[in-house]
């Protein structure tokens, strides 16, 4: 039989439903009576909403309901919280506006729901929606991060439109530094905005059922639990029993479908006020418009040296655009995702980092896969290019004579984390040597002679995720704990079921749990169901972000399969009668110390559910249930190579190579963890080159509102990316595992445009177009000539 235990690349248990248009997604979803939810979304970016009239809307047939703000008011609806409190370098809170699910006072982005109109159909209710009049009021919008203290009020709550003015670090320290060092390198940074584009829209289904009081909320959400939690809590004022969560099969989230969000909030509301089911799918447009952006930071760093090339000191100032309103985790991601991570895999002893939080009128800004370390990773692996170019040393060497050396651990940073272990220089080696590096100058030469420009980059990353001790976010702000829970049961017959709270949105947690399970049990892989995305089916739980799942809650399946093992010795003593310190486990059987007698796990099982023969005092069952609270973040790193060749006829970038060297930890499915890299790699090559989402900064319009607009990466723009991996187990989770499912995407971006810099022999901005590209190439041809 093929081996289907930790390590072994096993195909995906879920790939079948998938591939042959069995998945069930949210808009696959229909409820008998269900009637369907159009948004009226503000045109403006900033306006004063003075009426809404739709007495005419109201006259279509087929239109049951049309509701605003005032009628959520009415009825008490709350504002939808952040669910992270920073506090800023003077003590105080951020500032923290109210977010309702429909407009009461200022339309405040181009987007903003202004009101809901519920109807037979979708067409109608769109049509219906049209026949609207509101009587806006414009103001002026701020857009630019930059003016954004100086410009128009957008909440009376944040003066100067400013959320927060965080810091971190010893700012004498660093200040210190840079007094003493022979050499700062200098930068100025745009990490540009995204337009999450998961392949499934978000969609939503509310359900009120008056038998039983209670609500059936239908979503793409990463985070069954937490959306149920922000319902009742903070909006709805429900309670918990009163309200079930179900995200079906959910085609990708990329964090953006963490959040509570608006639509699903009024679904939920409305389903009641109109008695039968509400049901709202996002057009694509919708989702350019509303879905929580990502990035969106401008920086200016400065990195100080001695002569030798050793890091001093890091200074960070970055304004970070948190859109209109706070989404449910938008202030945390460019203050303690970010922050925290300026150290980089190097030893420099000084940092001081201020970041401020900037409300503009655009769409919330949000996580976005690597949420805040992809920007980390971005400022520290550019400047120390720059450095390096600025030193004439080789990238590659002044990246190792920096690095946190394998003695050096556990290693305290001075921007708080707390790295356990790693070992850096194997991966640069090993990265070195696939990309054949020494030979790269011939490559370049050759390149030269066809008229074309090479340039080659590097990224040397790390990451904090496994998101993390619940205690010490708690001490940071955070709103909730990140534990995780598992579930895990056997069935008579010996088959089991596994109840996990985090989510599965492509990463294939129905495999890898499966054989998390299976190995650690002794069971066939086939014998396991892995079941999630279901308030009311599993215990409660936090979901997935971060490179959470395998790392917190594949850690809570390993618990919860200790206890259904350590229950299971008892039982197999008492049938082998023998001691319990005397049976051992492995390979699914119990068996006594030094003896061929043993029972197979099997057998347990069945006899826990037929306790014909069993021990006194033993609760019959088999099924168990565990809480994993990690004791810290884990952190994966590694190096990532591109190499890059441009035309400067057409300014167009071709990545001629790209090698990836990630340590993980321990790996659970190679397979899996290799389509993660190539799938976050992809997203941060776009990033890099192609995708922008841009507002008009006089009318705040969104420019980038479609595909014919936001550039989005094909396969043809994608090398064959060559990944290997070196192994530092997690030193605090009992399975060794550090999380892979970010890394590509916070590695890619600085290694491209380290490349792109290398080759042009200039700095230029994300995305590296090739309009760009091309004036660049065009005016260092025209300078070679004169």
């Amino acid at each position: 039989m093929p081996d289907t235990g930790i390590g072994a690349s096993v195909k995906r248990k879920e790939d079948y439903r998938f591939l042959t248009g069995k998945g069930h997604y949210t808009d696959d979803l229909n409820r008998p009576g269900q009637l369907y939810a159009c948004f009226l979304r503000s045109p403006l970016a900033h306006a004063q909403v003075k009426s809404v009239n739709a007495d005419e809307a109201r006259k279509l047939d087929g239109v049951v309901a049309i509701f605003t703000g005032q009628d959520m008011a009415d009825d008490g609806v709350g504002s939808l919280p952040c669910g992270w409190v920073v506090t800023d370098r003077h003590g105080e809170p951020h500032k923290a506006p109210p977010h309702y699910p429909l407009v009461r006072d200022k339309a405040r982005y181009v987007g903003d729901q202004v009101a809901m109109v519920i109807a037979e159909s979708q067409a109608r209710a769109r049509e219906a929606a049209d026949l609207i009049e509101v009587d806006y009021e414009e103001l002026d919008p701020v857009i630019d991060m930059s003016e954004a203290e100086r410009a128009t009020q957008i909440h009376e709550e944040a003066p100067g439109n400013l959320c927060f003015d965080w810091e971190l670090g010893d700012k004498s320290a660093t200040d210190e530094a840079f007094a003493k060092a022979d050499t700062v390198a200098k930068l100025d940074l745009v990490n540009n905005r995204l337009v999450p584009n998961a392949m499934e829209p978000r969609a939503a289904i509310g359900e009120y059922d008056a038998g039983s009081d209670s609500y059936t909320v239908y979503s793409t959400s990463q985070n069954p639990h937490l959306l149920r939690l922000i319902l009742c809590a903070f909006v709805l004022n429900l309670p918990e029993t009163k309200v079930r969560v179900v995200a079906p099969d959910v085609g990708g989230g990329f964090g953006s479908k963490i959040f509570a969000y608006a639509e699903e909030t009024a679904c939920t509301w409305a389903s009641r006020k109109v008695g039968r089911p509400v049901k709202w799918t996002a057009e694509r447009g919708e989702s350019f418009l509303t879905d929580a952006h990502g990035r969106d930071h401008i920086t200016h760093v400065e990195l100080a040296l001695d002569n030798s090339g050793k890091f001093l000191g890091l200074k960070v100032d970055t304004k970070a655009n948190l859109g209109a309103y706070l989404s449910s985790f938008s202030t945390c991601v460019p203050t303690y995702l970010y922050g925290t991570l300026l150290a980089g895999q190097y030893t420099t002893p000084a940092i001081h980092c201020n970041v401020k939080g900037m409300f503009t009128n655009t769409a919330p800004v949000d996580a976005y896969r690597g949420a805040g370390r992809p920007e980390a990773t971005y400022v520290v692996e550019r400047i120390v290019e720059v450095a390096a170019r600025e030193l004439g040393m080789d990238p590659a060497e002044l990246r190792r004579k920096n690095f946190i050396q394998p003695e050096q651990f556990p290693y305290q940073t001075p921007v708080a984390l707390n790295y356990d272990t790693g070992d850096y220089e194997p991966a640069l080696d090993k990265a070195l040597q696939m990309i054949d590096y020494k030979n790269f100058s011939q490559r370049r030469t050759e390149s030269e002679r066809n008229g074309k420009l090479r340039g080659i980059g590097f990224s040397a990353y790390i990451e904090a995720c496994g998101l993390a001790p619940s205690a010490v976010v708690g001490s940071l702000g955070a709103g909730v704990g990140l534990w995780e829970s598992a579930q895990v049961r056997f069935n008579a017959t010996g088959t089991v079921s596994v109840f996990t709270g985090s989510h599965s949105h492509g990463q294939g947690h129905e495999t890898t749990f499966s054989q998390l399970a299976a190995d650690r049990l002794g069971i066939p892989y086939e014998n396991v169901e892995i079941v999630h995305g279901d308030t009311g089916q599993i215990p409660m739980g936090m979901g997935t972000y971060g490179s959470r799942s395998l790392a917190v809650g594949g850690s809570a399946i390993s618990k919860a399969c200790d206890k259904v093992i350590e229950k299971g010795r008892k039982i197999a003593a008492h049938l082998l009668e023998a001691s319990p310190d005397d049976v051992e486990f492995k390979d699914g059987k119990f068996t006594v110390s030094g003896t061929d007698k043993s029972k197979t796990m099997a057998e347990i099982a069945f006899t826990a559910y037929v306790p014909h023969n069993y021990p006194e005092g033993l609760e019959p069952g088999l099924d168990e249930t565990a809480f994993y609270d990690p004791l810290n973040f884990t952190y994966p790193a590694g190096v990532h190579i591109a190499e890059v060749e441009i035309d400067p006829d057409t300014g167009i970038t071709e990545i001629k190579d790209w090698v990836a060297v990630d340590d993980f930890g321990r790996v659970m499915n190679p397979m899996i963890v290799e389509g993660q890299v190539h799938g976050g790699i992809a997203q941060g090559v776009g990033q890099a080159l192609y995708e922008n989402c841009v507002y008009d900064k006089e009318s705040g319009q969104l420019v980038t509102g479609s595909y014919m607009d936001y550039c989005m990466p094909r396969a043809d723009n994608f090398p064959n990316f060559r990944v290997d991996m070196t192994v530092s187990e997690c030193t605090h989770n009992p399975l060794g595992v550090k999380g892979c499912g970010e890394a590509g995407a916070i590695a890619a971006p600085a290694a491209l445009m380290n490349a792109v810099t290398d080759a042009l022999g200039q700095e230029i901005d994300m995305p590296a177009s090739p309009e760009k590209v091309w004036r660049i190439a065009q005016t260092r041809i025209q300078q070679a000539a004169e």
